[in-house]
């Protein structure tokens, strides 16, 4: 969702035709996307709601759940912004829910018949599943060989479009610090949670260089790139 580099070593340019890995996400001050106590009845925590009023309130937000009214301001924007080229999502097993362990069938995710991505989606877990075909074109595919190919899969649905990770904190801490993630959104929204699910904890050492901020008082968005180094 990038600054100089040190001697001996350029940065790694994308190709133009490359399509980006990029990842948006609200975080609290504290650097929580969640708070504590996630279940199935709170799978955000206890407070976690609070990360995502902002875009609750937003028009484009509404209208992509085919709903009506809201706000349009730059927050709106930013909502049309974060899914404008996007072809295919990946996103963690706790994302898409329905407990640890192996599969219950009836498990169809958070969303209901027709979940809100309308492409296909690549769910990271280590239990195998069937692929599952929802109304308004989702479709998710459950990968158990790793991040590496879940991506590879994801590319190629995407075709000449983007691939997003829809979260969860785990899924994003992985593809960061394996240094595939090209782009990270950050959605800052000026609330302490004080414990929760941490974002950014062992993922190395990337350089991120700040592309854009976008201040409301709601929220602060800052995009970052992710500097890659020349390999040897």
């Amino acid at each position: 969702m990038p600054p100089s580099s040190p001697p001996g070593c350029g940065r790694y340019w994308r190709t133009s035709d490359a399509r980006e890995l990029s990842c948006q996400i609200s975080i609290s001050l504290d650097g929580f996307v969640a708070g504590p106590n996630q279940s199935i009845r709170d799978p955000i925590g206890v407070g976690g709601m609070r990360l995502h009023q902002w875009l609750f309130e937003t028009a484009s937000w509404r209208e992509q759940q085919g709903q009506e009214g809201g706000e349009r301001t730059a927050d709106s924007d930013v909502v049309d912004e974060m899914v404008q080229n996007v072809g295919a999502y990946i996103m963690g097993r706790k994302m898409f829910g329905g407990g640890d362990g192996p599969w219950d069938k009836t498990w169809r995710g958070w969303w209901g018949d027709e979940p809100p991505y309308h492409a296909p989606v690549f769910v990271l877990t280590h239990h195998p599943r069937e692929p599952l075909s929802m109304q308004g074109g989702t479709t998710f595919t459950f990968v158990t060989d790793g991040i590496e190919p879940a991506l590879r899969q994801a590319r190629a649905a995407a075709g000449a479009r983007d691939v997003l990770i829809a979260g969860g904190a785990s899924a994003v801490r992985q593809y960061l610090a394996a240094g595939l993630l090209d782009e990270l959104y950050l959605h800052i929204v000026p609330v302490i949670l004080g414990s929760g699910e941490r974002l950014l904890e062992n993922v190395g050492d990337p350089t991120l260089e700040p592309v854009k901020v976008l201040a409301s008082p709601a929220v602060t968005h800052v995009k970052y790139r992710i500097v890659r180094r020349q390999r040897p």
